[in-house]
């Protein structure tokens, strides 16, 4: 008998927070889902389950993406990175520690989707007007501090950095 369609399962494999992983999975599970309650990575956060908050953004391959729009199976023979990997190798330090003292990290539901978004957006370097700061993350809602602490945090490491090349 055949399980019903969406419960068949299949081996995905890829490599997540730098470390190989092989896992049964179900093909219509999304990888928040995924990551959430099979790995218990509770820091990729469901918020509106439809792509529109940015809550559940992780890094595939280097580059944002929404958990709650992608399919585990999707991510096989790709590199995942979360935000509990990114932390914990230390490459958002500079950006956490300027979230933190601009208090832009406020309640924290979003800050993970953010974080990953400014990591994104402070890999491309260069110079970025506050507008354009603005429209990168735009695809991120926080409901706490209208964006401007967010903004000041994202200014600061991308000129700190711009500082360091150019002096």
């Amino acid at each position: 008998m055949n399980a019903p369609i969406g419960d068949e399962t299949v081996e995905i494999d890829f490599i997540l927070n730098g470390k190989p992983l092989r896992r049964q999975v179900q093909v219509r599970q999304h990888l928040a889902d995924f990551l959430r309650q099979e790995l218990e990575l509770t820091g990729t956060h469901l918020g509106c389950e439809h792509g529109v908050c940015g809550a559940c953004t992780v890094l595939i391959d280097g580059a944002t993406a929404r958990g709650c729009l992608t399919l585990a199976v999707q991510a096989s023979g790709r590199r995942v990175d979360t935000i509990e990997g990114m932390s914990t190798s230390g490459a958002l330090a500079e950006l956490q520690q300027e979230f933190i003292a601009r208090n832009a990290a406020q309640c924290g539901f979003c800050s993970s989707g953010m974080l990953l978004t400014s990591y994104e957006l402070t890999q491309q370097g260069g110079h970025l007007s506050r507008d354009e700061i603005r429209e990168f993350i735009s695809g991120n809602m926080c409901r706490c501090t209208g964006y401007h602490a967010i903004v000041d945090a994202i200014e600061a490491v991308l000129k700190r950095r711009q500082g360091q090349t150019n002096g």
